[in-house]
């Protein structure tokens, strides 16, 4: 034994001073490590689209309905289940509707209550005890216990536990009862969660995601392209900033900003009607949903131009700044042609439907007006201020990267760059080219330092504009096309110019070899290893599949978000891994969370089984299992230390 292993091993005795604490942490690990596995749950691509997640969320993709099943077969009739599930789901709101309703509620409240016990013994059964004990709400933790414990020294046990169910009925805490067994149900259906990509943009709610992920007992995040440029804006990056709140007015979701982050656009509004007012704003509609209030319609086309064009001229001036990113064919407002209402891209001329550019000035296009870099200055104060931003994108960074290996699982939210013969495509950082796993942790590294890097002015900028570059550029492993066609779908006619071509990965992903070549560039067994990806939208309706090469890539992005529905027949893709093997789960358009509870009405999903285990996974087989394996070989070391005298035990 070395020295430096001995020094360890003095540390480790701190902790377990005695043979017989180490002794009871290696059987304790050793137990945990044949226990099943924990049920991960994979989503991607909301959007936005808080009700749905939140639905989702809750009924783990179809888990506590399996669990449901598992417990009751044929015992409880079909409608039963389902109010089971949906009381499980929105346990407050669902008893508000039998307390109306009920004629018997004390008898409903027995049966109710054996069932939701029954349901946590099962969905509690593959957890340690101290692992339960932990997700326990407080209040009713020690009755929690008592209830799904097995006690063999107690004859009579029904007469025991509907003794205590009964006490909570009448002692009147049965409501609250019911409610935090259904959340600790819920808790406990789903060990770990993973986020691959774009909580942001589109739907309303993208905070009330993030504050819902913030309350998560355990979650990973994988950012995509649209969370990444709301990373850029809380940084305080013009051109993000400039691309959020375009997006925002695009989509009729000006309402996030201003009422769910408290951002105000009054600055940017008194612009637009200034120098707006007797503009063509056609080119600007609005994409809204049933809660857009169109009395707004015309200030925020006119909000949605304005910037739009500022947007244009800062992304030309980083552009201009960054030559290392080679996107001079992004620079558009120099090649318009005022006079004759064309453009020339790519030494061809096309039609512009607008040319009515009131803050432009011809003979330096790219360049702000003052009252432009005011209202500019005021956004980013305003978005730097933003408390609630802050802590959601600081959450983004504490529980996120642009990928992670996660139990033999590759997660990332777009592809790994590569060109049509599939060699991984380089990009020059630091004059330093990089490209596959290395190009992803140079560009998360430089991601941290633009929002952290405080006192070091020069790398913080360099961070921001990359944050940009992986939000829009072609090289980026999240944004994965050519060229974001922005300024072509507002103002060229000719819809050619609109094309963005999808990165040479995405024609790839059938060949066993492309993908081999990734999982090992990201240190994975390629026999047994998967790729979890998001980003481009499954289209279902024509014919197209989220599983790739026989199942080792897997895209789960099949339309979320309301926008993308129409397009891909669905309304999402999410995949369960437990420890029985994987399960992709195809969902139908969930009508509200309103509609959920009234009418019993779950989101529809079909499933498929994707692989299944000849034995149960068990905790040994995962990342958790190899670091407990590593604890209990350090333990035994430490035991030896003891027994060979060379570690002192301490006695209390």
């Amino acid at each position: 034994m070395d020295d430096l292993e001995l020094k360890y091993l003095k540390s480790l005795a701190h902790q377990y001073p005695t043979i017989a604490a180490a002794s009871t942490e290696i059987i304790n690990l050793q137990a945990i490590l044949n226990l099943p596995k924990g049920t991960e749950h994979f989503l991607t691509d909301i959007h936005g689209e808080y009700e749905q997640f939140n639905h989702v969320l809750k009924n783990g993709s179809g888990s506590v309905k399996r669990k449901i099943d598992e417990e009751f077969g044929n015992t409880l009739s079909s409608r039963d289940k389902k109010s089971l599930a949906t009381l499980i789901y929105y346990p407050k709101e669902k008893l508000d509707i039998v307390l109306r309703t009920e004629d018997n509620i004390e008898d409903w409240y027995k049966i109710t209550l054996h069932r939701l016990v029954q349901i946590t013994k099962r969905v509690s059964s593959k957890y340690t005890r101290s692992k339960v004990r932990k997700a326990l709400p407080k209040d009713f933790a020690y009755i929690i216990e008592e209830l799904i414990t097995e006690k063999a020294e107690i004859q009579d046990k029904e007469a025991y536990y509907n003794e205590i169910i009964h006490t909570i009925i009448r002692i009147d805490r049965a409501q609250e009862f019911i409610v935090a067994l259904s959340q600790l149900i819920q808790r406990m259906v789903i060990d770990h969660l993973h986020i691959v990509g774009d909580i942001y943009d589109r739907g309303p709610g993208p905070h009330i995601i993030l504050d819902t992920l913030g309350r998560y007992h355990s979650v990973d995040i994988q950012w995509g392209n649209h969370d990444i440029v709301w990373m850029g804006a809380a940084a305080g990056h013009l051109a993000c900033i400039a691309n959020v709140v375009r997006m925002s007015a695009r989509y009729g979701n000006l309402d996030t900003l201003e009422e769910g982050y408290g951002i105000n656009l009054i600055p940017l509004a008194t612009f637009a009607l200034e120098h707006y007012s007797n503009v063509n704003c056609d080119a600007f509609s609005i994409k809204y949903n049933t809660d857009y209030n169109t009395k707004d319609l015309s200030l925020d086309m006119k909000m949605h131009k304005a910037i739009a064009i500022i947007q244009f001229k800062l992304e030309g001036n980083l552009i201009m700044r960054r030559p290392e990113f080679h996107m001079e064919d992004r620079l558009l407002l120099d090649k318009v042609d005022y006079a004759g209402r064309t453009i020339n891209i790519g030494g061809s001329s096309y039609t512009m439907r607008d040319v009515e550019f009131p803050t432009v000035d011809p003979e330096n296009p790219y360049a702000l007006t003052p009252e432009e870099e005011q209202v500019m200055e005021r956004l980013r104060q305003a978005f730097l201020k933003c408390e609630k931003l802050q802590e959601h994108v600081r959450f983004l960074f504490s529980h996120g990267g642009l990928y992670k290996v996660h139990n033999s699982n590759l997660l990332y939210h777009g592809c790994v760059p590569m060109n049509e013969k599939g060699n991984f495509s380089t990009f020059v950082v630091d004059k330093e080219r990089y490209s596959g796993k290395a190009l992803y942790d140079v560009l998360d590294q430089y991601a941290r330092k633009g929002y952290y890097s405080r006192n070091n002015p020069a790398e913080m900028q360099k961070g921001q504009d990359l944050i940009w570059y992986i939000w829009a550029g072609p090289n980026s492993p999240v944004f994965g096309k050519d060229k974001m066609a922005t300024f072509e779908r507002y103002f060229v006619v000719e819809k050619e110019t609109h094309k963005e071509t999808k990165n040479s990965y995405y024609q790839l992903l059938d060949q066993e070899e492309i993908l081999n070549k990734i999982l090992t560039e990201f240190g994975l067994d390629v026999a047994k290893s998967h790729i979890v990806n998001g980003h481009v939208p499954v289209e279902l309706k024509k014919g197209e599949s989220p599983i790739k090469c026989g199942g080792k890539l897997l895209i789960i992005d099949g339309g979320f978000s309301k926008a993308y529905q129409g397009k891909t027949g669905i309304a999402g893709y999410t995949l369960v891994a437990n420890s029985h093997g994987m399960r992709l789960v195809a969902h139908e358009p969930f009508e509200s969370a309103e509609a959920a509870i009234l009418h019993e009405s779950d989101i529809f999903s079909d499933s498929v089984i994707l692989e299944t285990s000849n034995t149960r996974i068990s905790v040994a087989d995962t990342d958790i299992g190899a670091e407990l394996k590593e604890s209990i070989h350090q333990l035994e070391r430490l035991l030896q230390a003891y027994r060979d005298g060379l570690i002192t035990e301490r006695m209390c």
